[in-house]
């Protein structure tokens, strides 16, 4: 620049809007485009989507109720109603309460449909005797059952199947968002399933149905209907190679309740957990028999995860896991053989196949058990899946058994984690725990010591420091696995 010369204002580079990328499957966005996602790691769904647009300022508008002090709210509208089936009930905390919106998951063919049809029917039921009972015949609600993935025959072949055939509850086959919404006004129910969510779309976005954009959509207007109407609304949701819900994240986020239904294929065994629910507790197990007829309860399912022998057989072992706050009597087996590989086999079912790896290596290292040459199978009766770390102790003494061929007692159980250092760590619940197995019958159990406490801490009153009674059982304390083993094989 020349001295005195005029000096013009420098132009400041004006930044280029960076293209945004989301994932298709649960909505992650990033700045440039990966072919991972970063939030479900799916390989190739990232994909440009358009542009974002500026927040507008929202000016102030009507409301549809004036503010009131929280203690006028009027709560007898949101308790909870009875669905009739009571392992449900246990797992929503008392029931279906009127305008939440409930996320039920699963694999397909797991019996979701079964269970939410039995669940329809139910409501229906109990909905109509609940109004004749005041003579009043025209105030009888339904139930509306919305089916996107079958035929309103198909579905009519499972009820007749199953025995949920009542007058209150109304079928229909639809896809299309707005077509459900008439059918909504018609019917009046006072309560929707929707089988599913991913098979729903609407003209009025952009996407195919099961998309990011129109899972959105399809839940936003039936989550607004449902809390305008005060409408129970039972959304099916597919999940994912993974085990995750399928669709956006976003989803679990706007509804009320999210469970999962779980259960082997080859076992009519099933089982129900909540991992959200606005209106009871996140630690309850519901547990369901599937049949030819249909689905019911099992207010006590420990018999399902039992071999029921007269003599003792080496390689079993029975504990007792805690699903959320139920204790469930389990039986651990194991089969340990001359292996001709050159890596020997490691087979579980049932377990997690690094905490049965851990155990093995403990027993080898800490107590001279070891299994370098033999093929190691490890399985749980009954389909029931074990991610306890209070499995443990059964597992090693089950492992142990079946390695020197001994036969440990039918009427013993333990329980307990094992450490790496061979120590024998205490687990919660074990009061209760053994109050359970003393119902079913058994006589001897094996806890980690410190397991008997008073509520203040102090241990409960003894004449043996390694023996005690609780419940009418026999408890021995141990510190290590090594003296596990020693207690447990000399047990009567």
């Amino acid at each position: 620049m020349s001295q005195g010369g005029s000096t013009l204002p420098r132009m400041a580079k004006a930044k280029t809007a960076k293209a945004s990328y989301r994932c298709a499957e649960c909505g992650w966005q990033t700045s440039k485009w990966v072919g991972r996602c970063g939030e479900c790691q799916t390989w190739g769904t990232v994909t440009e989507a358009a542009s974002a647009t500026p927040a507008r300022v929202v000016p102030a508008g009507p409301v549809s109720a004036p503010a009131r002090p929280i203690g006028q709210v009027d709560v007898r509208s949101a308790q909870s109603k009875p669905t009739g089936l009571d392992e449900l009930d246990r797992v929503l905390g008392g029931g279906i309460v009127p305008g939440a919106v409930l996320l039920l998951a699963g694999e397909p063919g797991i019996g979701k449909s079964t269970l939410l049809l039995e669940v329809a029917a139910l409501a229906s039921t109990q909905s109509q005797g609940s109004t004749q009972s005041q003579g009043s015949a025209d105030e009888t609600k339904h139930v509306l059952y919305v089916t996107g993935e079958e035929s309103a025959e198909q579905v009519r072949l499972r009820a007749d199947r199953v025995g949920a055939i009542t007058d209150g509850l109304y079928l229909a086959a639809e896809s299309e968002l707005s077509a459900i919404l008439g059918h909504i006004d018609a019917v009046e129910p006072e309560l929707l399933v929707v089988d599913s969510i991913q098979t729903i779309g609407t003209s009025e976005v952009d996407g195919a149905p099961g998309g990011v954009t129109q899972v959105r959509e399809v839940a936003a207007n039936l989550i607004r209907v449902a809390k305008e109407r005060g409408i129970t609304v039972v959304l099916v949701g597919h999940v994912t190679k993974e085990g995750a819900i399928a669709g956006p994240r976003l989803l679990e986020h706007l509804v009320d309740v999210v469970l999962y239904f779980e259960g082997d294929r080859h076992s009519r065994l099933r089982m129900i957990r909540a991992v959200k629910n606005r209106y009871g507790p996140t630690d309850e197990l519901g547990c369901f028999d599937l049949s030819e007829v249909g689905i019911v309860g099992l207010p006590d399912p420990s018999g399902l995860f039992l071999t029921r022998r007269d003599e003792a057989v080496p390689g079993t072992c029975v504990t007792v896991t805690l699903e959320g706050r139920r204790p469930l009597v389990a039986e651990v087996q194991s089969l340990v053989a001359k292996s001709h590989l050159p890596a020997p086999r490691r087979a579980t079912s049932g377990l997690e196949t690094s905490r049965v790896a851990m155990v093995l290596a403990v027993l080898a290292q800490r107590c001279k058990i070891s299994m370098h040459e033999q093929d190691v199978y490890v399985s749980t009766v009954g389909g029931v899946r074990l991610t306890e770390t209070s499995v443990d102790l059964a597992l090693a003494l089950a492992v142990a058994g079946a390695s020197v061929e001994q036969a440990l007692s039918t009427s013993l159980i333990a329980l307990g984690e094992v450490g790496l250092a061979g120590e024998v760590r205490v687990v919660p619940g074990v009061q209760r725990r053994l109050a359970e197995a003393a119902r079913l019958g058994f006589k001897h159990a094996v806890v980690p010591r410190g397991s008997l406490e008073l509520a203040d801490g102090s241990p409960l009153k003894r004449a043996d420091p390694q023996l005690t009674s609780y419940e009418g059982m026999k408890v021995m304390e141990v510190d290590s696995l090594k003296q596990a083993l020693q207690v447990s094989f000399t047990a009567p």
